[in-house]
C-alpha cells in the first residue's frame, strides 16, 4: 500500500514539474541563441566611453555641475536610434556604410566623403591615443612620449589579435569596458552625489550659459561617433549567415537586444562622468581643465583609490578605443575608395599628430574637446547617408526605412547641424 501510495503522488508531481522544466529549457535556449549574436554593439560601445568623453565630461561637470547630464541622455538616444540604422544598413545589403555610398553616389563624391570620414577618423584616434598615453603617465608616471610609443604597441597588439577572429577582439574590447565601468562605479560610491539634482538635470535640459554650449557640441561629438556609425554596419556581417527575409529580421532583433544593452552600459558610465565631476569639483569649486589635474584632484578629495580608479578607467577607454579607431579607419579607407594600406602602416601616419602634440607641450585636455566638436561637425555626412540609402527598397528589401524612421532621421541630423551652426556664430561673434 506504501508503494502504491508513493507511486501515485509521484505520478501526481510529475506533470507539475514538466512546464517548469520545459520553460526554464526554452529560456536557456533563448540566452543561448542571444549570446551568439552580442558582441559587435560592445565593440562600438567603446566609442562612447573613449577618453574624448572623459574630457568632455569632466569639463561639463566641473564647469556646469550636474546641468548637462541631459545632453549625455539625449545624445545616447541618438546613439541607439543611429547604431541601430546602421546594423539594420549591413544586415540587409550584406555591405557596410562606405561599400554602399561607393555603389550609390558618384566616384567623386566618394573621394569627399573619404576625406571628410578620414579627417574625422584622425580626431577619433587623436582623441584615443592621447587617452591612452595619459593614462600610463598618471598610472605609472612614465613620460608622455614613452607613454606613447608604449600606447602605440599595446594597440598593434590588440589589432594583431583580429588575426584570430572578430569574436576574440570582442572578448578583449568588452573586458575592457568592464574595467571602465568597474571604475566608474568605484568613483560614484566613493564621490557621494546629489541624486535629486542627478533626477532632475537628467530630465530637463538646460544650458547655464554660450560656454556650455561648446561642450555640450563636443559632448554630443564625443558621444554619437562618425567613425562608429560606418564600422557597426561592418562588424554585422560576421553574423550574416541567413539571408533569407526572415533570418535579416531575426538577425535585426537580435541586433536590437545587442544595441541597446550595450549603448545603455555606456550612457551609464558618461552619466557617471559628468556626476562624479559635479559631486566633486564642481561642489568644492574646482573647474578642472586637464586631465593631470583631475587625476591629481581626485587625490586629495576622495582619495587615492578614486585617483586609481580614474587613471585604470582612462588607460582601458584609450587602449580599447585606439584598436576601434584603427579597424574602423580600415573599413572607411577601403570601402569608399577601394584604399588598403596595411593597418600597421595606417597605424603610425595616426599616431603622429598624437606625438606631435604630446611632445611641443599643448595642453591633451583642450585638444581633446575641440577633437570632439570637430567630430559633431562630421557627424551628419554619415547620417545622411544611411537616410538615402536606407530609404531605397531596391538596397534594403523587407528592411526599408518606413516615414517615421526616416522623419527621426532627418529630424537628428537637422538638430546636429542646427547646433553647429549656432556654435559656429557664437565663435565668429565672440560670444563663446
Amino acid at each position: 500500500m506504501e508503494n502504491e501510495r508513493s507511486l501515485r503522488n509521484a505520478d501526481v508531481s510529475v506533470p507539475r514539474l514538466l512546464p517548469e522544466k520545459k520553460e526554464l529549457s526554452s529560456n536557456t535556449s533563448k540566452l543561448r541563441q542571444l549570446s551568439k549574436f552580442l558582441g559587435p554593439a560592445f565593440i562600438v560601445s567603446v566609442a562612447y566611453v573613449d577618453p574624448g568623453n572623459f574630457a568632455t565630461n569632466i569639463s561639463g561637470g566641473s564647469k556646469f555641475g550636474y546641468s548637462l547630464i541631459w545632453v549625455v541622455l539625449f545624445s545616447n538616444l541618438m546613439a541607439i536610434f543611429l547604431q541601430i540604422m546602421s546594423a539594420k544598413l549591413g544586415i540587409a545589403t550584406g555591405h557596410n556604410l562606405p561599400e554602399m555610398c561607393a555603389k550609390v553616389f558618384p566616384k567623386n563624391a566618394n573621394w569627399i566623403f573619404w576625406i571628410v570620414a578620414e579627417i574625422g577618423a584622425m580626431a577619433t584616434d587623436l582623441a584615443e591615443f592621447l587617452g591612452g598615453t595619459l593614462g600610463l603617465y598618471l598610472l605609472f608616471n612614465i613620460p608622455m612620449i614613452y607613454a606613447g610609443l608604449l600606447t602605440g604597441l599595446i594597440t598593434f597588439f590588440i589589432c594583431y589579435m583580429e588575426k584570430y577572429g572578430q569574436k576574440v577582439i570582442e572578448i578583449i574590447i568588452s573586458i575592457l569596458v568592464a574595467i571602465i565601468c568597474i571604475a566608474y562605479t568605484i568613483e560614484l560610491f566613493l564621490s557621494k552625489p546629489d541624486w535629486v539634482q542627478v533626477g532632475v538635470h537628467t530630465i530637463i535640459p538646460s544650458l547655464p550659459n554660450n560656454d556650455a554650449l561648446l561642450i555640450a557640441v563636443g559632448m554630443l561629438g564625443a558621444t554619437v561617433m562618425p567613425h562608429v556609425i560606418y564600422l557597426h554596419s561592418q562588424l554585422v556581417q560576421h553574423r550574416c549567415t541567413d539571408s533569407s527575409i526572415k533570418g535579416k529580421l531575426k538577425h535585426l532583433k537580435m541586433e536590437k537586444i545587442d544595441v541597446s544593452i550595450a549603448m545603455n552600459i555606456a550612457f551609464i558610465v558618461n552619466a557617471a562622468m559628468v556626476v562624479v565631476s559635479a559631486a566633486v569639483f564642481n561642489k568644492n569649486g574646482l573647474i578642472v581643465d586637464t586631465i593631470e589635474q583631475a587625476h591629481t584632484s581626485l587625490q586629495p578629495l576622495l582619495g587615492s583609490l578614486s585617483s586609481g580608479a580614474f587613471g585604470i578607467a582612462l588607460l582601458a577607454s584609450g587602449l580599447s578605443s585606439s584598436a576601434v579607431g584603427t579597424i574602423a579607419g580600415q573599413t572607411i579607407m577601403k570601402g569608399f575608395v577601394n584604399i588598403s594600406i596595411p593597418v600597421n602602416i595606417r597605424r603610425l601616419i595616426t599616431m603622429m599628430p598624437a606625438l606631435f602634440i604630446i611632445a611641443i607641450g599643448v595642453n591633451p585636455m583642450n585638444v581633446l574637446v575641440l577633437s570632439q566638436v570637430a567630430l559633431s561637425f562630421i557627424l551628419p555626412f554619415p547620417i545622411i547617408q544611411m537616410l538615402i540609402i536606407a530609404k531605397r527598397k531596391d538596397l534594403m528589401g523587407a528592411l526599408v526605412n518606413n516615414g517615421f524612421v526616416r522623419l527621426f532621421g532627418i529630424l537628428i541630423s537637422a538638430t546636429i547641424i542646427l547646433l553647429n551652426i549656432l556654435l559656429l556664430y557664437l565663435t565668429f561673434t565672440g560670444n563663446v
